[in-house]
């Protein structure tokens, strides 16, 4: 048996998978992040062990046999987040997480300290990434930047745990912005611009290659055998892209979780900085891949839910239900509840509403969020195909994935066909469990293979054409309430 943990933002989520590419069982336990000044998000790493540990001892319990025949692990995470470490390996502060926007300013000061960081990181410094926060803890936390012995990811912590190892992997890495993606390996030049070195950063091994083995308090914590491998694993959208068999040039997927993502692979190194695309590595040797990002997507859902006083099935009922002639004067929402990313680069985008009458209700709002955050992600589709990057079908991964109406919406606006598999909510958990197949000795022929699609979306012409009309609408509003967004401005008291 192999076994996968995916470290989320909202829960840690734990897969057992089967020789025969059955998922056995899944559990979770969630998390809370903790916002303690505006535009700040944070988490304690270790919650991040504690909740990993209750999730295994749930899976455990539900499949005792199963699981005490478990010979790989794999590690998915959440990207960015930084982890400060101590000589002792004791954790400094709370670990800042990949969607806190305190280091904007840092951004600047590192793009000046780092001339070739575009050619050599191929991403733009934007605040969810690792290197800005650690210019943001040196300028206002010189003690603790000082006692920083080692600088790992969130998923690298719970390997620390459970190996006593300081591993990461390239796609993990590469959204540090100290990593040189071409080459899959630390750039000195650019762990210097941060006033770091190289013996701070954890080893480098590839997604699917071992990084170490169960240390033996865990492995009799859960009576597990000997010498289980755990493979290096990689960041959150690698791991989906392997777990639905994403693996050749051209493979694409949506990910519909917390954040946005649309993910193409390719066979190398294609940057393209200047429209906010993010130019990875994969969680396999010898590929990478191009992701557009957007911070806030099923997290929108639940959140229009919340502020409604409802829950996601019924809201989603409720917009699937309305006539299609509702849908070309529903008001427009601009998703942006953490700022965005990909096109805008813009830390202080804010989420708007606008064009409500006394017409508008709960069921609109709904569709409007649902249409908001398709439209970001188109607009991140245009920035891949300007890069030259197009995708000849897209899986749905992530919790959104669950609905076929958002499915449909997403193939109407990108124009290209949408699949969805059994169990791709699963995707980053079940693409880690097959990392620790490999690991383990997994042939890669018969581990990384395309889940069976369980639907298909075809993109319907004449929804197309109304989705882009409302496209250029939304970019309009998004122009004219930029300058609004001041970055002085604070809330009232």
């Amino acid at each position: 048996m192999y076994l996968g943990i995916d470290l989320g933002t909202s829960e840690v989520k734990v897969l057992l998978l089967a020789p025969t590419g059955r998922v056995i069982g899944t559990a979770g336990s969630p998390f809370t992040v903790s916002r303690p000044h505006q535009r700040w998000a944070e988490q304690n790493p270790a919650d991040w062990w504690d909740g990993t540990r209750a999730a295994l001892a749930v899976l455990r319990q539900h499949h005792p046999d199963e699981f005490a025949q478990i010979r790989g692990i794999g590690l998915s995470g959440q990207m960015h987040g930084a982890v400060l470490l101590d000589a002792e390996d004791r954790v400094l502060r709370p670990a800042i997480l990949w969607n806190d926007m305190r280091s904007v300013d840092e951004c600047d000061e590192l793009t000046a300290r780092a001339p070739d960081l575009h050619r050599i990181a191929g991403n733009l410094a934007m605040p969810g990434f690792t290197a800005p926060k650690l210019l943001w803890v040196r300028r206002h936390e010189p003690e603790l930047f000082r006692k920083t012995a080692c600088v790992l990811l969130p998923k690298d912590y719970l390997r620390l745990m459970l190996t006593g190892e300081k591993v990461s992997d390239p796609s993990d890495a590469a959204g540090t912005l100290w990593l040189d993606v071409a080459k899959r390996d630390w750039s000195d030049a650019l762990l210097a611009a941060c006033d770091m070195r190289r013996a701070q950063m954890p080893r480098l091994e590839e997604g699917s290659a071992s990084s170490g083995t169960l240390r033996p308090e865990v492995t009799r914590e859960f009576g597990l055998q000997d010498g289980v491998v755990v493979a290096a694993g990689g960041g959150d959208n690698a791991t989906s892209a392997i777990g639905i068999g994403a693996i050749q040039p051209g493979d694409g997927f949506v990910s519909l979780g917390t954040s946005g993502v649309l993910c193409v692979v390719g066979d190398r190194f294609r940057p393209n900085p200047a429209s906010a695309v993010h130019a990875f590595c994969h969680a396999i040797p010898d590929r990478w891949h191009q992701m557009s990002v957007v911070l806030s997507a099923a997290s929108c859902l639940r959140w229009v839910c919340k502020l409604t006083s409802t829950d996601e099935p019924t809201l989603l009922a409720e917009v699937a239900a309305l006539p299609p002639d509702a849908l070309a004067t529903a008001p427009f929402f601009l998703p942006y509840l953490s700022g965005e990313r990909t096109p805008h680069n813009d830390p202080y985008a804010q989420g708007v509403f606008f064009g409500m009458t006394h017409a508008t209700d709960r069921a609109l709002l709904g569709y409007a969020v649902l249409e908001g955050v398709t439209l970001a992600l188109t607009d991140g589709l245009d920035a891949l195909r300007a890069a030259g990057t197009e995708a000849r079908a897209l899986s749905l991964i992530g919790g959104g994935a669950r609905s076929d109406y958002w499915a449909q919406l997403l193939a109407d606006a990108l124009d290209t066909p949408t699949r969805k598999h059994g169990g791709g909510e699963t995707g980053a958990a079940l693409g880690a469990a097959r990392l620790g197949w490999l690991a383990a000795g997994g042939d890669p022929s018969t581990v990384l293979t395309k889940p069976p699609v369980e639907i298909e979306f075809t993109p319907d012409p004449e929804r197309h054409a109304a989705l882009r009309a409302r496209l250029d609408t939304y970019r309009a509003l998004y122009r004219h309430v930029r300058p609004l967004f001041d970055p002085a401005r604070e809330p009232l008291a």
